[in-house]
């Protein structure tokens, strides 16, 4: 399959309470790591973060691409903006474009 869906990510501004609605809502496994809350079981895996800044609420999904950089120049020559990135972290690069419509979507290459 290209480019599969990887991952997805829930913005908000308590991550305390959002962590218990989800996990109440939905019955997924979610575990404390920092700034951020790590999902499991929930088809995907995912997280929830907050930012502390804007934007504060916000759902992402990651495709997992080969290149993020040359997908922001494809993104960008098909009408879409980049806005965050490509930036690296520990566990890989990841992205943030817009389409057209303003939806957003991260771009993700792992590091493994």
């Amino acid at each position: 399959m290209p480019n599969p869906i990887v991952h997805f990510e829930i913005g908000c501004r308590d991550l305390a309470r959002t962590q218990q609605i989800y996990s109440e809502l939905f019955d997924w496994k979610i575990q404390s790591a920092g700034i951020a809350a790590m999902i499991s079981q929930a088809g995907i895996d995912g997280h929830i973060t907050a930012l502390g800044h804007e934007p504060f609420n916000y759902t992402i999904f990651y495709v997992e691409v080969a290149d993020v950089a040359a997908h922001i120049a494809k993104a960008v020559g098909l009408g879409c903006r980049k806005l965050v990135g490509p930036l690296t972290i520990p566990t890989g690069t990841f992205a943030w474009i817009a389409d057209p419509e303003g939806n957003t979507i991260g771009l993700w290459k792992s590091a493994q």
